[in-house]
């Protein structure tokens, strides 16, 4: 019933993000984190010491299971707060849904899906709105809390800082597959696990390490997500791709095409703008770079000498050069 599959379902960075630069939100020197850095929440100051962290996320079904559809979504709103070092207080929900096609047991169990992952983070639901709509879709608001001396923005990276990802990548290439009846069961099920997982230790790892910047990889992709990292910090990043985690299988799906996404060709076409490849970088492994992810991991960028307290793989580093420039080697 869905057009997309989770953070695949995105509009295209490259369409969306000269469309919002051009809005004038207003200015206010309490807002430290806005909409203009492209960062994954806004951050608002109450006073001094404490700031509120506000994010948004939804998106269409990426498994049929209902259960897991409302975990993966809500630990997917979740997230953005993470990223920014915050912890998570409150939740809205989000549905859309046609409830006389599919009847109120699914999307209640969509909503009790949604309700353990939020519990499980110390996250009170507190209320949502919906709407009818033919394709389902659900997610949460999500309010938070952050010390502004701590946040973690996607600005703050510094040349020769490691880059760590927390999660692997290929979610999109395994749910594509499944969708086109290609997937192992096995695989599904494990894509499901690494989506509902949680971010809030790799948050609180990377505040721990001294981390300097932080963003999760969803829709856009690693190097979308990373582009973005390093335009706000004004820093090129080198990517070695063989050290990219990928799950199981994950690259045998992306080198058959048959995992391969709408989503994930127009975030391979958008990270031609401002990524080179090797020579000898697969195709399969180029593909897994762009694939949207839902749900995904930290993408933290932290003192090399701190790297390893943080659990992830080291993928790269931060180095001098064109800010938003991704070197895949």
């Amino acid at each position: 019933m869905s057009h997309g599959a989770g953070c695949g379902c995105k509009l295209p960075a490259a369409d969306l993000l000269p469309i919002v630069r051009g809005l004038d939100t207003g200015h206010d020197p309490r807002l430290l984190v806005g909409s203009a850095s492209g960062d994954d929440a806004a951050v608002f100051a109450l006073r001094p010491d404490l700031a509120l962290v506000q994010t948004v996320d939804f998106f269409t079904p990426i498994v049929d299971d209902p259960y897991d559809f409302g975990r993966i979504a809500a630990a997917n709103a979740l997230s953005d707060v993470y990223a920014m070092g915050g912890s998570p207080l409150t939740a809205l929900n989000l549905v859309a849904f046609p409830l006389e096609r599919l009847g109120g047991e699914i999307l209640r169990t969509i909503l009790e899906g949604g309700l353990a992952v939020a519990e499980a983070a110390g996250c009170l639901i507190v209320g949502g709105h919906s709407i009818d709509d033919p394709e389902p879709k659900y997610g949460l608001a999500v309010t938070g809390t952050v010390d502004p001396a701590a946040m973690l923005t996607n600005s703050g990276a510094r040349s020769g800082d490691a880059l760590v990802l927390t999660k692997p990548l290929g979610v999109g290439a395994i749910s594509t597959a499944h969708k086109r009846g290609a997937a192992e069961p096995a695989q599904l099920a494990e894509a499901v696990a690494v989506m509902v997982a949680l971010n809030a230790e790799a948050s609180r790892q990377a505040l721990a390490a001294r981390a300097r910047a932080a963003t999760d990889v969803t829709g856009f992709g690693l190097l979308g997500h990373l582009h973005g990292l390093g335009r706000e910090s004004g820093l090129a990043a080198e990517v070695r791709a063989e050290d990219v985690p990928a799950l199981p299988g994950a690259l045998e799906l992306l080198e058959e095409d048959v995992g391969v996404s709408g989503g994930g060709r127009r975030n391979r076409a958008y990270a031609d703008s401002f990524t080179s490849f090797a020579a000898d970088v697969t195709e399969a492994r180029r593909r897994l770079a762009c694939d949207p992810a839902t749900s995904g991991g930290l993408l933290v960028a932290l003192p090399a000498a701190r790297a390893a307290e943080l659990a992830g793989t080291v993928i790269g580093r931060m180095v001098d050069g064109e800010p938003g420039a991704i070197s895949v080697v």
